[in-house]
């Protein structure tokens, strides 16, 4: 079994969340949160905010580490489990610009319903709710400081 490691983020601006839509030769198509793999010497904290710049244009700033993701996948040399650290972060603004070199189509802040409905993935959306709630609490709390709009 080949094993695969990647970091991503759970990206909000005035309460909405960054998706990112992806198609591929109309292969895979869908919504995702951005994320990808971590590179030699990087910490997962640099691989998600690096991924997350690359991957959807967005400069943004880690509040807290969310949790992980573990699925598993087929590629033609064998099986892929991969695990995925998920950080939840802050933006300065809604600036997007998805990487059409890596794919990607369309890219948005969208409202916490709107992103949960769109998303691919069941393991995003558990993500999604755990990130989105660790938010509200951290606003509820006076913890939520916005970011800078230049972040």
């Amino acid at each position: 079994m080949l094993h695969a490691t990647s970091c991503g983020g759970l990206v909000i601006f005035r309460g909405k969340i960054l998706v990112l839509y992806k198609n591929y030769r109309s292969r895979y198509e869908g919504w995702v949160l951005p994320k990808g793999t971590v590179e030699e010497g990087e910490s997962y904290e640099e691989t998600a905010l690096r991924e997350v710049r690359e991957e959807s244009g967005a400069k943004a700033v880690i509040e807290k580490f969310i949790g992980t993701s573990r699925y598993s996948f087929s590629v033609p040399e064998g099986e892929v489990e991969k695990e995925v650290h998920w950080f939840l972060m802050k933006s300065g603004n809604y600036y997007s610009k998805p990487q059409w070199e890596e794919y990607f189509i369309d890219s948005g802040y969208y409202k916490y319903h709107e992103a949960y409905h769109l998303l691919k993935f069941a393991n995003e959306r558990q993500i999604l709710e755990k990130g989105f709630s660790m938010y509200l609490e951290m606003k509820k709390a006076g913890l939520w400081v916005p970011a800078e709009r230049n972040t």
